[in-house]
């Protein structure tokens, strides 16, 4: 992305925390290490914004990314991790569940899936309980650069067969690696927020 400000803003675990200058809010959800970090770098072209760590679970907050003060990006905490505490489980499960129900500001939710894998349970019951609450969802297959290109649609059908994928959502194959479904992913994020149709020339919003 070109002329990018893009910032990090707030880390919140509660409604009083959240930003209150009402921009559209695209959450993105997936399990422990499946490149949620990686993507948001890679969505406004830059290397840290966003901190990718070796270690599982380290989200543990709603982390909100301010993208030309158009809209936000709200990293939440990974699934799917043993090692985290069944308490603190139960403590991110309250939040996130109070913001991806009661969240006006939400837009969409972009579920991240490894796209090497079948989807887990964690994936199968997001992807349901987020299609039963009603919210707009994006599954997006992460790492594709770890398989050949021949192989992507099979891969895609898996998943979509075991989540039970409603063909009015949106499905990307991505790679943080080469920026394989960026240029995608920002339309579906473009039309979601209803962003101003002039754009960078490589696909991004544009700030006014």
């Amino acid at each position: 992305m070109k002329n990018v400000n893009a910032e990090f803003i707030i880390s919140a675990v509660s409604p009083a925390q959240y930003p209150l200058d009402a921009l559209p809010e695209i959450a993105l959800a997936g399990r422990s290490n499946v490149g949620k970090s990686s993507l948001i770098n890679r969505m406004i072209n830059r290397k840290n914004l966003a901190r990718t760590s070796s270690q599982p679970g380290k989200t543990q907050t709603l982390n909100y990314y301010r993208i030309n003060n158009l809209l936000y990006f709200v990293d939440l905490p990974g699934y799917g991790y043993a090692k985290v505490s069944k308490t603190r489980r139960e403590e991110w499960g309250k939040f996130i569940e109070g913001y991806l129900t009661g969240r006006e500001e939400l837009k969409l939710l972009i579920h991240l899936i490894d796209l090497r894998h079948p989807p887990t349970a964690g994936d199968i019951a997001m992807y349901e309980w987020s299609k039963h609450i009603g919210l707009n969802v994006c599954v997006v297959g992460t790492k594709a650069d770890k398989i050949s290109k021949g192989h992507w649609q099979k891969h895609a059908k898996i998943i979509k067969d075991g989540l039970g994928f409603d063909p009015r959502d949106s499905f990307v194959v991505f790679s943080s690696e080469t920026g394989l479904g960026r240029e995608q992913l920002w339309e579906i994020i473009s039309r979601a927020a209803e962003l101003p149709v002039e754009q960078e020339a490589d696909g991004a919003p544009k700030a006014p």
